[in-house]
């Protein structure tokens, strides 16, 4: 079964980014988690040519039920620019 996710990236400093992916209608295990962070730092490490990305997964569809999983610092700033409304979401597929 193949996971819909949908990507998005935070600005934390003029030169960071903190990179987003967020699971659509399922719920993970820690070991898919882990799986998936490891995927998309493998991604970016390619497209991008950045070492050690700052990668965040978002679970969950309304504010109670919402968890996200990654740095401590990247998630307070994931989870205000979500209540902010200020991630742009697009469809991404790793393979």
């Amino acid at each position: 079964m193949t996971l819909k996710l949908m990507y998005g990236v935070v600005l934390d400093r003029p030169r960071r980014a903190i990179h987003v992916v967020r699971v659509i209608d399922e719920t993970l295990d820690f070991p898919e988690i882990s799986d998936i962070t490891e995927k998309m730092r493998d991604n970016i490490l390619s497209r991008r040519g950045e070492q050690a990305a700052n990668v965040v997964i978002v679970q969950g569809n309304s504010q109670e039920t919402l968890r996200l999983f990654g740095d401590a610092h990247a998630v307070t700033s994931v989870r205000t620019a979500l209540f902010n409304a200020a991630i742009s979401w697009s469809p991404l597929r790793l393979d």
